[in-house]
């Protein structure tokens, strides 16, 4: 009999992840089941393959999403994550397994005394950041708690950038990932770390303002800022005592200072709607947030109020984006300013047919080894092949490809809810990744404990 699998949700990140099954299908018996509310988008070469049949399905018709569920033995999301909690009752309801590279919601957990009582597995976080993170990270830990040191400090960063080939505009940026989450990242609360044993908290109105930097050998200078909560997974990792935990997003030097002009500015807000947004310019969208004169220019208003020059790298990052064109129109109805934003920027930094993009991960790990403080700096770069096959999509895909055949194969076998940080689960799936050039470099150098770079302390 073959192994059906259920993807329910065809977006970008799953060029991959397709490839992947479909390559084994026939070596490892498997049927696909692609299932998207819209399947105009997903490639000829899928649709028509043999070991594949596509269904339009929308999540919220429940007879029919429980229909495909129960004739699978293994369900993959790759939906938004709010849209998980039904498929994974639905996953119980029918003993299916179920894998995503979502963050693992309270709703989720909740459920991992009922997965284990069925004995499924529920993994999540199994893509990139979350995923690919989190075993690597865990490989090089468990292997110093192995050799008998102790953890003193975890730093780990990620970014989504361009690739540098491609990388053609003084923000050093384009959208690899859902642009959405990148104009509300840090909001909803201060970011949480701690440093040197000491508890830190940055306000959002100041989160791109505290800035790490770290060199990426054939790659250059990048910049990191902190992610909403770095202690997450302090328990998770066995990382309780640790003296710094930091987490964070990585970008390209100068990004984070030109960003934060429009959180100044109010221009990330998602709380409320701007009136007549419809048919609204880019200019006329800059002046909402400006005060009023009679005789001075919005460009004038702008540079006052953000006390910038106009020969100043500010403001050139500000005219590449256009943004006091009167002719460009933003087109949103009963907008946010964010959304608004998120226009703007779609505009200007939508990848391009010959683009490129970059996934870069580093991690440091600070530990005591009989009496000797070490210290080992980690990190792996991954260059996309075209705006179909990105990085994005591969680190993201190939993980969750691979835990699923896993799962299916009787290799991982633990029941519950959980995120990829057993050697069961990492030590395969990182091995595999070598395969497809996603490999850490290790280098060990002399402990610094706190970066000595670093804009945070």
């Amino acid at each position: 009999m073959p192994r059906k699998i259920l993807i329910v949700g065809a977006g970008k990140s799953t060029s991959y992840l397709l490839d992947y099954f479909l390559k084994k299908a026939l070596s490892e018996n498997l049927l696909l089941t692609i299932a998207d509310i819209d399947i105009g988008h997903i490639p000829e070469g899928v649709k028509n393959h043999t070991a594949c049949t596509v269904a339009q399905l929308d999540i919220l018709n429940i007879k029919s999403r429980r229909e495909h569920v129960q004739s699978h033995d293994i369900v993959i999301s790759m939906l938004p994550a709010k849209l998980h909690i039904e498929i994974a009752h639905d996953c119980i309801d029918f003993r299916k397994h179920f894998v995503t590279a979502s963050y693992v919601s309270e709703e989720l957990k909740s459920l991992d005394e009922k997965v284990k009582e069925k004995g499924l597995v529920f993994m999540n976080e199994i893509g990139l950041d979350p995923g690919i993170d989190h075993m690597s990270a865990m490989q090089i830990i468990d292997r110093i708690r192995e050799e008998g040191g102790k953890m003193l400090l975890f730093e780990s960063f990620t970014g989504g950038l361009v690739a540098p080939e491609c990388d053609n505009n003084l923000w050093n940026y384009k959208f690899t990932w859902n642009p959405r989450n990148v104009v509300l990242a840090g909001q909803g609360g201060a970011a949480k770390f701690i440093q040197e044993g000491t508890y830190k908290y940055i306000p959002y109105h100041r989160l791109f303002r505290r800035t790490e930097f770290f060199d990426i050998e054939g790659f250059g200078r990048f910049e990191g800022y902190a992610n909403r909560d770095s202690l997450n997974y302090r328990e998770a990792y066995g990382l309780q005592d640790v003296l710094t935990l930091y987490r964070g997003t990585m970008r390209r030097v100068g990004f984070s200072k030109a960003w934060n002009m429009f959180v100044q500015l109010g221009m990330t807000d998602d709380s409320y709607t701007i009136e007549n947004s419809e048919g609204m310019s880019y200019r006329e969208f800059v002046n909402l947030f400006l005060p009023y004169s009679p005789t001075d220019s919005v460009e004038l208003k702008l540079r006052h109020y953000l006390k910038i020059d106009q020969d100043d790298i500010m403001w050139e990052k500000l005219l590449e984006l256009n943004l006091f064109d009167s002719t460009k129109k933003i087109a949103l109805k009963n907008a946010t300013p964010a959304q608004m934003l998120q226009k703007i920027l779609e505009d200007n930094w939508t990848l391009g047919p010959s683009d490129k993009d970059m996934i870069v991960m580093y991690h440091k790990f600070g530990y005591e080894l009989n009496g000797i403080k070490k210290q080992i700096d980690a990190n792996t770069v991954v260059i996309g092949e075209n705006r179909m096959h990105t990085a994005m999509a591969k680190t993201v895909g190939l993980p969750v490809a691979m835990a699923t055949l896993a799962i299916l194969n009787g290799k991982i076998v633990t029941p519950g809810v959980q995120i990829p940080i057993r050697k069961e689960v990492y030590d395969p799936i990182l091995a595999e990744l070598k395969k497809y050039g996603i490999s850490f470099q290790e280098h060990n150098v002399p402990y610094l404990g706190y970066n000595p770079d670093s804009t945070v302390g």
